[in-house]
């Protein structure tokens, strides 16, 4: 097996979507009631949306590009920072002044969370700011918006394209639609609900059949119930459960699942190493505050198996991570905290002293 997280030439995976600012609320017993104040002992802010995955697939070594609109304010100068930190790719962005970031507050309580988003549609659609996609090995879209332009090109060039869908708002969940947006896709990747939403059936798993006939492969994600999966190309099928952690903020846990997806699938794992190394960095990814700044690089996937690796059913489901974590010291990645960044204060003025030992240099009476 390729050991995965290596370097390599040109780009790995292409993204497309919006960028938001996330400014996430944790601590809470409960969501906030009419004419009721909450005071909450967590918050952290971090760019969201695609940036959750774009941030993750980097982290865990993808050469990767993203195509978004960034606002011409501070939010959206600190979403691009951040993502130029991280080694992401940003030529198929554009920045729009006079145009503010999206924001969405999330509000994380009993393992799941509520979220109210700001925005207005970008100046410029993404459809004729990525006119020429980068040459890549994978791309992803939101199958849940118009289809990118982009995609037959990257289909026609060889390249593997993922997509995933978002709630339906119309209440249709329109399979013909569908059918059309994942023209020549590779891989869907809905969650539970939308799954069975799309295919009338009344279970994830009874899902993945009828999904069969639109994409090579599916994966159905289901929360704490694990992932389920069929692979058309190999006739493979399967479950695996969920990692258990102590959850702070699920924000952006399946985008982290399908970064992790890409990552094992880039050479080909068999579906079940597949399935637990994406549940894995979802789970670690919920320990912390946030969705792309939350993401675990390799550094992370590496001290979670030094420890679960003394458990003995994490020995046997995991044993393969011996195969594929980098060698060599991972590099620190940052995370969020309250605000987008505190002002960077001057250093302190040593004041010169010339009265004796009993005054060292650089103090003041």
């Amino acid at each position: 097996m390729s050991t995965a997280g290596t370097e390599s030439s040109g780009t790995d995976v292409f993204l497309s979507g919006t960028v938001f600012l996330d400014i996430v609320f944790t601590g809470m017993l409960g969501p906030p009631s009419g004419g009721r104040e909450v005071w909450t002992d967590g918050m952290g802010s971090s760019p969201g949306g695609v940036a959750n995955m774009a941030v993750a697939c980097a982290r865990l070594g993808l050469n990767t590009s993203l195509g978004a609109a960034f606002g011409g304010d501070v939010y959206g100068d600190y979403c691009w920072n951040i993502l130029e930190d991280e080694g992401i790719d940003l030529e198929h962005s554009r920045r729009f002044e006079g145009w503010h970031t999206p924001v969405t507050v999330s509000l994380a309580f009993d393992d799941d969370r509520a979220m109210v988003t700001h925005g207005h549609p970008a100046p410029t659609e993404l459809q004729q700011m990525v006119r020429t996609p980068p040459s890549t090995k994978m791309a992803f879209f939101d199958a849940g918006w118009d289809r990118p332009d982009w995609v037959d090109p990257v289909i026609k060039d060889g390249g593997v394209v993922y997509a995933d869908a978002g709630w339906d708002s119309t209440g249709s969940w329109d399979w013909e639609r569908l059918r059309d947006q994942l023209q020549g896709v590779h891989a869907f990747v809905p969650n539970a609900t939308e799954a069975m939403a799309y295919t009338r059936t009344d279970s994830a798993g009874a899902a993945l059949e009828p999904l069969l006939d639109l994409v090579p492969l599916v994966v159905v994600t289901n929360g704490t119930g694990g992932a389920f999966a069929a692979d058309g190309r190999t006739g493979e099928t399967a479950w695996v459960p969920a990692v258990q952690v102590t959850s702070l903020d699920p924000t952006g846990a399946g985008d982290v699942f399908l970064a992790g997806l890409m990552v094992a699938s880039l050479d080909e794992w068999p579906l079940h190493q597949r399935l637990r190394f994406a549940n894995l960095v979802a789970a670690l990814s919920v320990r912390d505050f946030g969705g792309a700044l939350a993401a675990p690089g390799w550094g992370a996937v590496s001290a979670w198996w030094e420890e679960a690796r003394q458990r003995p059913r994490h020995a046997r489901d995991f044993a393969f991570l011996d195969d594929v974590i980098p060698e060599g010291v991972q590099r620190e990645v940052s995370r969020a905290s309250a605000t987008i960044g505190f002002r960077r204060l001057p250093p302190p003025v040593l004041l010169r002293t010339d009265q004796g030992p009993d005054h060292p240099t650089g103090t003041e009476e």
